[in-house]
């Protein structure tokens, strides 16, 4: 059903569900899904182009072994990590935002206050979800490593005598 602004509602036609919800959703999902197979394949072209599999990471000993002795310091693994979180979190917002502005003018005129309402919720959710983040990155983190099962190796050990 589709209602306008007085609240006189009609159903909706097949083909009409069609060109309002289907096609944008599809085109949408197509777009993403495209972005995220040129990145796959820009990031495995240059990690061939290197002959590399993975760049050591700024703070492993890997890395501090190969900086020369005129290298800048790496920064702290915290810092990386809040500005990889920041880029992160502006970042998506502000795609959100891109989506929600395309959506409103693009495909549904709703009433005037949801570009606002929008900014704002995305604003709220972004605040509530920074803190779990990072709480469970921490948590993560501080946890130690798993080693993995050895199998018959642990068995042997209790057995033999």
């Amino acid at each position: 059903m589709i209602c306008d602004a007085a609240w006189h509602c009609a159903a909706l036609s097949s083909s009409q569900l069609l060109r309002q919800d289907v096609l944008p959703l599809s085109v949408g999902y197509a777009l993403l899904m495209g972005a995220l197979a040129v990145g796959l394949l820009l990031v495995r072209r240059s990690a061939r182009r290197t002959g590399t599999a993975q760049a050591p990471a700024q703070g492993s000993p890997r890395a501090a072994a190969a900086a020369g002795p005129g290298d800048a310091a790496p920064r702290p693994a915290w810092q990386r990590l809040a500005r990889h979180v920041l880029g992160t979190y502006v970042g998506g917002y502000l795609l959100l935002m891109a989506v929600d502005i395309g959506y409103y003018y693009g495909v549904a005129r709703v009433s005037g206050n949801f570009i606002e309402s929008a900014f704002t919720g995305g604003a709220m959710l972004i605040g509530l979800s920074v803190p779990v983040f990072l709480g469970l990155t921490w948590l993560s983190e501080r946890r130690p490593a798993r080693q993995p099962d050895t199998g018959a190796a642990g068995e042997s050990g209790a057995h033999a005598k």
